[in-house]
């Protein structure tokens, strides 16, 4: 259940994505202000909704729901707490996921700090950073969905590569995300 919740929070994420990268241009063009007030609050959306699939991956890394194929390659039951946490950027799919966070946290940023910047320049920027997220949002969906079940699910994972399982495994990887997509 959980990763099916995280898997419907991306698709939601990406209809809010979808309209938070359209609907300020057109707002715009038409001069529409009261769907430019619509920007922020997508934008926060946005965010929301990742923040909420990412938590649910790492729900089921810890809970050890090897039903799901992302986790069942990268965890076992014997994997220590942190190193499960850690799995979830482990590998390919996690990553995407963990990136497309930062964006959004970046997003959020912009959207609060960004309060004495003409109103016009804010909500094209916050479409901007809209079509990127769209774009990490139809790809991991289409291509490298972390929630894909595997069925019949194994009693055991695969395990988190042993070049990964280190303390700073669990540390850079969101750090060095926070840098390079900021």
């Amino acid at each position: 259940m959980t990763a099916e919740l995280g898997h419907l929070a991306l698709w939601l994420a990406l209809g809010a994505c979808a309209l938070q990268s359209v609907l300020p241009l057109w707002a715009l063009r038409q001069g529409r202000a009261e769907w430019l007030a619509l920007t922020r609050p997508l934008a926060h959306a946005t965010a929301a909704l990742v923040a909420l699939s990412f938590l649910c991956l790492t729900l089921c890394f810890v809970q050890d729901d090897f039903s799901v194929l992302y986790v069942a390659d990268h965890s076992n039951t014997a994997l220590p707490l942190a190193y499960k946490v850690a799995g979830v950027w482990g590998g390919h799919e996690g990553s995407l996921l963990l990136w497309l966070l930062m964006l959004q946290v970046w997003t959020v940023a912009v959207s609060l700090a960004s309060g004495r910047l003409p109103e016009a320049l804010v909500v094209r920027l916050l479409s901007v950073l809209a079509w990127v997220a769209l774009g990490f949002l139809l790809f991991m969906l289409l291509t490298s969905n972390p929630f894909e079940r595997l069925w019949p699910a194994p009693p055991d994972g695969r395990d988190l590569n042993p070049l990964l399982q280190d303390p700073g495994m669990v540390i850079h990887p969101p750090m060095l995300y926070m840098g390079y997509v900021g």
